[in-house]
């Protein structure tokens, strides 16, 4: 992708931005048009959220529905996907010794929620301590259904991992634990606009996804997939109105959880201008846009590999999306358990180079990786000042 197509995101020109995956960059057009939406949601803030808004959110979710391969009657909205990661395991109930399985690259605040709900109600947590390296996405499934035992009783995992970015073969997990009969809660908060989805192919019971990062809504836009038979008694984390209102021309789970209180709704209702604006960036549209990540991610990767003088990659290039982790040699200046993004290296890349780029502890310190991402703003020239940064900061 050419240098121009930075143009459709404000993204400060001074600069580097190769940290897509945080928190995503919604495209200048997505927030015009939600400041239009805001504007006329204080024109008349009666007439907007009491009258207008409920179909403007069923066609920001039929529209989502379409993208994500699902039955729009079963996404709500959530603000981000650990809201919905939280959703899920304060409705579920499990009995002292039962088991609840996740893996060692689960993301840290869902593993949080995790063991919460598990402390509560005396259940287990169980780790499955996936290779690093990765040899194949066969050796991450054996190493999840090996932790799998008859008082297992649901998987918590990641579609894509945010320490390490490894495309996880849900499919195959997803299937293998309903033949063990257990359920699936997926944390898919980079999955949309990275990869295909087809959640109602897929199966999984629960699936909750971010519409800010890779599909470049504006912040607070997400989603939560709950399949069809596990809908009944679903709650949201606020109960409001919904919960004894007498309608009768929508589901139960729709009247839950389509009003929840007072909010700013206009991320969700940007979703579909978010879809039309990035999709329509190149000529072939969304496959084209995650296409074209993937491989600029896998040029990024073998680039900094071999200026890192890194011979083999961490994992295999099926497992890679639009982010890439690139380990950093020994030796590099570290600090045992550096706070969220407060590495020393980290701070001076960005500091001293104007390269924002996250270094995580992993699998932990005192070794140190890359996570670098790509999106269609991002060019050649973008890694190579990684790379050029990184030389002068580790030399």
């Amino acid at each position: 992708m050419s240098a121009p197509l930075r143009a459709h995101w404000g993204l400060d020109p001074k600069v580097v931005f190769l940290n897509h995956g945080s928190f995503g960059a919604c495209p200048t057009a997505v927030l015009q048009h939600q400041s239009e939406l805001r504007a006329r949601l204080e024109a008349e803030p009666v007439r907007f959220l009491g009258r207008e808004v409920e179909p403007l959110l069923d066609e920001a979710r039929t529209g989502l529905a379409a993208f994500v391969g699902a039955d729009a009657d079963d996404l709500a909205f959530m603000p981000n996907a650990t809201s919905g990661v939280n959703t899920v395991l304060r409705n579920l109930r499990f009995q002292p010794g039962d088991e609840l399985l996740t893996t060692d690259n689960e993301y840290n605040a869902s593993k949080n929620a995790l063991d919460v709900a598990c402390a509560g109600m005396g259940a287990k947590v169980v780790v499955a301590k996936l290779p690093w390296p990765v040899p194949s996405p066969d050796a991450v499934v054996d190493a999840v259904m090996a932790q799998v035992t008859p008082r297992t009783r649901l998987l918590l995992i990641d579609h894509i991992t945010s320490q390490t970015a490894l495309v996880m073969p849900l499919a195959e997990l997803v299937r293998r634990m309903r033949e063990r009969g257990v359920e699936t809660l997926v944390d898919g908060a980079h999955g949309p606009g990275m990869v295909p989805l087809a959640l109602q192919e897929l199966g999984a019971a629960y699936y909750t996804g971010n519409c800010h990062k890779w599909l470049c809504a504006p912040k607070g836009a997400a989603f939560l997939h709950v399949r069809k038979d596990l809908q009944a008694g679903m709650k949201p984390l606020v109960v409001s109105h919904g919960h004894n209102s007498p309608r009768t021309d929508r589901s139960r789970f729709r009247l839950e959880f389509d009003w929840t209180g007072t909010h700013d709704p206009t991320p969700f209702l940007c979703i579909p201008t978010a879809l039309r604006v990035v999709g329509g960036l190149v000529p072939g549209g969304w496959p084209e846009v995650m296409a074209s990540n993937r491989d600029k991610a896998l040029t990024a990767r073998r680039y900094l590999n071999t200026r890192l003088g890194q011979d083999t990659p961490l994992c295999p290039d099926t497992m890679v999306g639009s982010m890439v982790c690139v380990a950093l040699p020994e030796g590099a200046p570290v600090r045992p358990e550096p706070p969220l993004y407060l590495d020393p290296l980290h701070v001076r890349l960005f500091e001293e180079h104007r390269v924002e780029v996250p270094v995580t502890p992993w699998p932990k310190a005192p070794q140190r990786h890359l996570r670098v991402s790509a999106q269609l703003y991002n060019t050649p020239a973008d890694y190579e000042a990684l790379g050029d940064a990184l030389e002068a900061l580790l030399r």
